[in-house]
């Protein structure tokens, strides 16, 4: 691993454990064990430190969704959710610092990258529809919100599970195959329990309690 590396590699973890804006460039010089002058030679800055770690995250994001078909599938939407909820973990500060997504380096591309996951949604949506897995929508808006809200699931996952800690037992993924399943047809139904397997369909949630006094004491 080369100096470079060997700072981009702790600067990440450093990041993800005490905060971006927490940690000073002679504090993680001292962390990596390097000069901060050593330190400067390869990053003048914290922005440029932050944009090297964006950069190195797309590149790695990129390379692995180049790795499958990009073939708008139920299955690739699967790929695609369990590798944004990899690298949240992998780049949590980035994910979870509102100034650090909004930082100009790192929102245009945020940006880019949201747009672009929105219409693969569409188009995974789209493209079950014409095989006949979805049933057409049943009325104007509702694909569309439901593109959105995958999104949503997706790049929003880290930081809730975070505020709710440890009471939060839910799977991201399978909140977003409860969004999709009701407007499955069952041919549509028939291909997710093979892809998935009985066990994982009938594991989506907990059973819903319609008896008030669950929530209520009266």
């Amino acid at each position: 691993m080369t100096t470079k590396e060997k700072i981009i590699k702790t600067a990440t973890e450093t990041f993800n454990t005490k905060g971006f804006n927490a940690v000073s460039l002679y504090e993680l010089a001292q962390i990596i064990g390097i000069s901060r002058g050593n330190l400067t030679y390869h990053f003048k800055d914290k922005d440029s430190l932050l944009e090297a770690i964006a950069q190195q995250m797309w590149d790695n994001i990129f390379a692995e969704r180049n790795k499958s078909r990009r073939l708008p599938s139920f299955a690739n939407l699967h790929k695609e959710v369990q590798l944004y909820y990899k690298f949240q973990k992998e780049y949590a500060f980035i994910f979870l610092d509102p100034l650090v997504l909004t930082h100009p380096l790192i929102k245009s591309q945020f940006r880019e990258v949201t747009e672009q996951n929105i219409l693969d949604n569409k188009a995974a949506i789209a493209f079950a529809v014409q095989i006949g897995n979805m049933k057409p929508e049943s009325f104007s808006g509702l694909y569309h919100n439901i593109a959105f809200m995958t999104w949503m699931l997706t790049f929003f996952w880290l930081p809730q599970q975070i505020i709710r800690g440890e009471k939060n037992q839910e799977d991201g993924e399978k909140l977003i195959w409860s969004l999709l399943i009701p407007h499955m047809t069952e041919r549509g139904l028939a291909a997710f329990k093979k892809f998935f397997g009985e066990d994982y369909f009938e594991e989506l949630g907990e059973p819903f309690p319609t008896d008030l006094q669950s929530f209520y004491a009266f």
